[in-house]
């Protein structure tokens, strides 16, 4: 028997087929090492576009992975590998039109890594060198093309274009279902959950996370997701210490699968972001996906990308407040679970794959 998941999926690949118009196929290299680290946020981005260029564009579109010769009319590099960065320099008749997307800013890894400060400083400053290779950069936020301009990138040179997660992937589950992942990690069916999810280090806001817990010991508190860069992790020592000796009410799951965390957003009352930091994460659109109501720190960043669709928090006092009274508040919470189902309808495959076809087919033309 299909699941509505995927009677869904059918449905809309059927439709975007009947509407589409053939045209000769684009040949698209994907070069990335995105999968090879579990746990992060880019990795999941990767795959998510793999399937929708497969499933929606398969008729228009060709794509190989990680092809080191060979003709395309585009590579898509959608990781900063040295060895990526050496192909940018074959000829154009071979490789195409260099696309770079951009998961990252060198500001970011501060506090996220820890190397030797001067590999710290080369390693920032390739960053920025492979960037400025590409013929064309894809940010998954609006507000960071500025943010590539300072870094000598010319604006015309950046597209937006957002993130998204597949409804067959992430989805809500039945209340059954519900009930047994609850028994699985031992927590009531009356017990307030908040789930936060994403790697552990300081720009993810695991210390606010955990003092929340410390506050609220009515609530239980779970973390999906670990070290994924093991002891390179900025103040690993102290991450480490927190993971292992955290209050009662809180738990740490370490690096999970994606199908977990779609078990774990859809037993969640509250998805909890308390990020410093980020792009567009893909764990709001996984949560938003499964209709759990969206907590997080109030970045400009989500302003216009999230605009009313989210409960924002500028520190840990109001997130504390804002914990103890949605606990009380059954109205607030259905309200929040309905903007999250807009959300995940704006940040859709079916709303994104038109938009993928059209900027490669606009690529291929330059």
């Amino acid at each position: 028997m299909l699941l509505k998941s995927e009677i869904r999926s059918s449905i809309y690949v059927k439709i975007y087929k009947m509407t589409s118009t053939p045209k000769s196929k684009i040949k698209i290299n994907m070069m990335s090492s995105a999968d090879k680290i579990a746990g992060q946020g880019v990795g999941s981005a990767y795959k998510e576009l793999l399937r929708l260029l497969k499933t929606y564009n398969g008729e228009t579109i060709d794509f190989t992975v990680n092809q080191y010769f060979g003709k395309s009319d585009i590579t898509h590099y959608h990781t900063v590998d040295f060895l990526f960065y050496l192909q940018s320099f074959f000829s154009r008749k071979s490789i195409g039109r260099r696309i770079g997307y951009v998961h990252f800013l060198p500001e970011t890894l501060d506090g996220s890594i820890i190397l030797p400060l001067p590999l710290f400083w080369i390693f920032k400053s390739y960053v920025k060198a492979f960037y400025r290779r590409m013929d064309q950069l894809v940010v998954v936020n609006p507000d960071f093309k500025q943010k590539l301009v300072s870094i000598g990138i010319p604006e015309e040179k950046v597209t937006y274009i957002p993130n998204f997660v597949a409804k067959e992937q992430f989805y809500e589950i039945s209340v059954d279902e519900k009930s047994e992942i609850r028994k699985k990690y031992n927590i009531p069916e009356n017990r307030f959950l908040v789930v936060g999810t994403g790697q552990i280090q300081y720009r993810k806001g695991i210390d606010d996370f955990v003092e929340l817990a410390r506050r609220n010991p009515d609530i239980t508190f779970l973390w999906a997701g670990g070290f994924s860069f093991g002891r390179i992790t900025g103040n690993y020592r102290h991450y480490k210490e927190l993971v292992d000796n955290h209050p009662e009410n809180c738990i740490f799951t370490g690096i999970v699968d994606r199908n977990e965390i779609r078990s774990l957003n859809n037993i969640a009352d509250l998805f909890l972001l308390p990020s410093y930091d980020e792009l567009f994460p893909m764990s709001i659109l996984e949560a938003a996906s499964c209709g759990a109501p969206v907590m997080l720190r109030d970045l400009d960043l989500y302003h216009d990308i999230l605009a009313g669709k989210y409960i924002p928090c500028q520190d840990i006092e109001e997130m504390d407040a804002q914990l103890k009274a949605l606990q009380k508040d059954a109205t607030s919470l259905e309200h929040y679970r309905e903007m999250s189902k807009d959300v995940a309808n704006t940040y859709s495959e079916a709303a994104l794959t038109k938009i993928w076809e059209e900027f490669y087919e606009e690529q291929t033309k330059l």
